[in-house]
């Protein structure tokens, strides 16, 4: 400051003569007042501003990297910089539930955070040199969804080298590197201390690795890179560059199964299995149409679904009638323009000794089982047929392939049956003209109505059966409609997918 102050003082003296403008001099005048008033300023002013401005930046990064650990979902984070015990805190909260933080820092335990576990989240410290633990966490085959790198600490670039070369970082992963200087502020001028020549060299190595792309934020000194699709990478050391490797069409296995831009419908989604079906297929990142008899029902998972984020509408219909089943597909393509996905799950069971089934037992479990299923397959395949591609799931039983016993059950049994077999022949006439039909077979699923009393004689003779020990949970059917719903089964149809921990086996 006293040098800009002397600066200023000769460049006013130089300005005063004839011929130079008014409002230069006035300028120049300004400026030597303001430089005169911050030297006269009592230096601790500059320095509660220093620290004042630290604790903003740091709390402003600190918001920027719990944003990043949000939006990722990170299940193993590994930071190299020396973050505070409260800062590691704060990225606990959106970490998933069996996470967990490494810590590397260098000094004694007694100034630093300890290993500590909340909710099965945990922080773990390491104690020492940073580049030693990285080699062992490498040697061990250690693999972390996100990292934080801090430019200006003793080796960046060792450390860098070490996650990337040692394949530390997931391949979904991302790094997060801090103190690195902006491109366009970049001057090698004005680097005079070790941290600013260390940040700058890290900012050269990452701008000459083609392995991984990278996004400066508009924070001050925070870049994020994420791996390069592999198509991009220079050295791909002799490895056959073929749709297993790149991908097919380039996306990756995961990329496939999502369902952006999707358009579904659920019919029996408003409990259960339903529910089930049509959280996964908007969390895959399809519309859903929650289609159910009881509209308040419906309503309900369809606000589920709303709070995640998920568009969703709700509808109520019974599939046993024809003009129901059309107006649920006129009115989803009117809103949505076409559908995608048709998972047909409604179903109903009524148990009755073979000799007491009546003709109108059998009719009502057929009409909703077999022939609602069938025209909800018809009429969403006209639109599939007229698109070129569409996915039918329906949704069979394991009593399609064995009588489940000690409950008696004719018409369901034969119903279920009637459903793969609709599956296999609508399968096989539709796929040439691009639209899959495939169907689930769940086990008994465990559900509130099968732990009253009277059915409890009965889940101990069905657990005896079940080679897994335990009943189905909805929530185990859940990758499989996504997974027949997506691209990634492209090849498969009137398959009938069966879930039942190895009931149908015994």
């Amino acid at each position: 400051m006293d040098l800009l102050m002397d600066h200023l003082s000769k460049i006013t003296q130089l300005c005063d003569i004839d011929g130079i403008p008014e409002d230069l001099k006035r300028h120049l005048g300004a400026a030597s007042e303001i430089v005169h008033e911050m030297i006269q300023r009592p230096r601790g002013d500059h320095l509660d501003q220093a620290s004042r401005n630290r604790k903003e930046r740091d709390s402003l990064f600190n918001q920027v990297y719990k944003m990043l650990t949000q939006l990722t979902r990170p299940k193993r984070i590994l930071c190299l910089p020396h973050h505070s015990k409260g800062n590691l805190q704060d990225l606990l909260k959106h970490l998933a539930e069996d996470g967990e933080i490494v810590s590397c820092v260098s000094g004694s335990e007694q100034e630093l955070p300890s290993k500590e576990s909340s909710s099965g989240k945990k922080i773990q410290t390491q104690f020492g040199k940073t580049e030693d633990i990285l080699k062992r966490f490498a040697a061990s085959g250690e693999q972390y969804d996100m990292v934080f790198i801090d430019a200006t600490e003793e080796n960046p670039i060792n450390y860098y080298n070490l996650i990337m070369n040692s394949n530390m970082l997931k391949m979904d992963g991302v790094i997060c590197v801090q103190n690195v200087p902006a491109n366009e502020t970049r001057s090698r001028e004005h680097i005079n201390d070790e941290m600013g020549l260390r940040s700058e060299g890290m900012t050269d190595v990452i701008n000459a690795d083609t392995r991984v792309k990278q996004v400066v934020l508009p924070v001050e000194g925070v870049t994020i890179l994420k791996r390069s699709p592999v198509s991009h990478v220079a050295d791909t050391m002799g490895a056959v560059m073929d749709d297993v490797f790149r991908g097919l069409n380039g996306r990756s296995i995961l990329e496939r199964l999502c369902l952006d831009g999707k358009v579904a419908y659920i019919t029996g989604g408003g409990q259960g299995i339903g529910r089930a079906f049509a959280h996964a297929l908007g969390e895959a990142g399809a519309k859903v149409a929650v289609v159910d008899m009881a509209l308040e029902k419906a309503e309900a998972v369809a606000n589920e679904l709303h709070l995640k984020g998920i568009q969703s509408v709700a509808m109520a219909a019974d599939i046993s009638k024809e003009e129901d089943v059309k107006r649920v597909m006129d009115t989803i393509v009117a809103n949505w323009g076409k559908i995608d996905i048709a998972c047909n799950n409604a179903g109903i069971n009524m148990n009755s000794a073979s000799e007491d089934t009546t003709m109108e037992e059998w009719d009502k479990t057929f009409s909703v089982n077999l022939r609602g299923l069938f025209m909800c397959c018809q009429a969403a395949g006209r639109i599939m047929l007229s698109q070129g591609y569409g996915k039918i799931i329906n949704t069979a039983s394991m009593a399609s392939l064995i009588v489940p016993h000690p409950q008696k059950q004719l018409a369901y049994n034969t119903s279920k049956a009637g459903v793969v077999k609709l599956t296999q022949t609508l399968g096989t006439e539709w796929i040439d003209r691009g639209v899959r039909v495939n169907c689930i077979s769940p086990g008994i699923v465990d559900t509130p109505l099968i732990h009253s009393e009277a059915l409890k004689p009965l889940v101990t003779r069905w657990l005896a059966d079940i080679p897994a020990g335990r009943l189905a949970q909805v929530t185990d059917l859940q990758a499989a409609v996504v997974y027949l719903a997506s691209e990634a089964s492209d090849y498969m149809t009137g398959h009938n997918l069966v879930i039942e921990g190895g009931q149908s086996l015994w």
